[in-house]
């Protein structure tokens, strides 16, 4: 194979994201307009917890001042300790139990939700670090937390979201209203 064949093979190759997972949305999470959620299902359960492309915080190229796990004075995500095959000590979140809280330059704070119910397996304590990742590389290294829904709801939990054609469809007629004059 030859160097042109071997690059054009690259860049049509779908991404480990694009093979393995499915893509599940959360537009106008709690009423709030564009805190759109992305969850990454896989097909052995595991959901991955990412910001939407259409996130205020991927938007207008915002900084990222700090990320808070600890959502109250009792209950800090980054306790969360899990052990066993069946994950035992993994705290259980329901549909709109908040995971963090991020918080931009501009002082503006966005809480991100978990969109569905299951085991927090781990947060991503990697964007503490480096909060850049949030924003270069929010479906990978920038993810949120991984979350394991119970086996017998696993099929269900994606009841309460969107699919990318359905949230596709919400966002662009949000830019249709966007830009009508009012």
């Amino acid at each position: 194979m030859d160097n042109v064949e071997e690059k054009t093979a690259k860049e049509n190759a779908p991404s480990v994201i694009e093979r393995y997972y499915t893509r599940w949305y959360r537009a106008d999470m709690k009423g709030k307009a564009c805190e759109d959620h992305c969850i990454l299902q896989h097909s052995n359960r595991l959901c991955v917890v990412t910001l939407a492309e259409t996130h205020p915080i991927l938007q207008n190229g915002r900084t990222v001042k700090s990320i808070n796990y600890q959502i109250s004075n009792g209950c800090s995500r980054l306790s969360n300790k899990v052990s066993g095959k069946s994950k035992r000590g993994g705290q259980f979140l329901t549909e709109l139990a908040p995971l963090c809280r991020i918080t931009c330059t501009d002082e503006t704070e966005y809480t991100i939700y978990s969109c569905i119910r299951g085991r927090l397996l781990e947060v991503n304590e990697n964007i503490l670090e480096t909060p850049i990742l949030l924003l270069e590389k929010p479906s990978t290294e920038g993810y949120i937390a991984v979350i394991l829904p119970k086996f017998e709801e696993s099929k269900s939990i994606t009841e309460n979201l969107l699919s990318r054609e359905e949230f596709e469809r919400v966002v662009s007629k949000r830019s249709i209203t966007e830009t009508q004059p009012s």
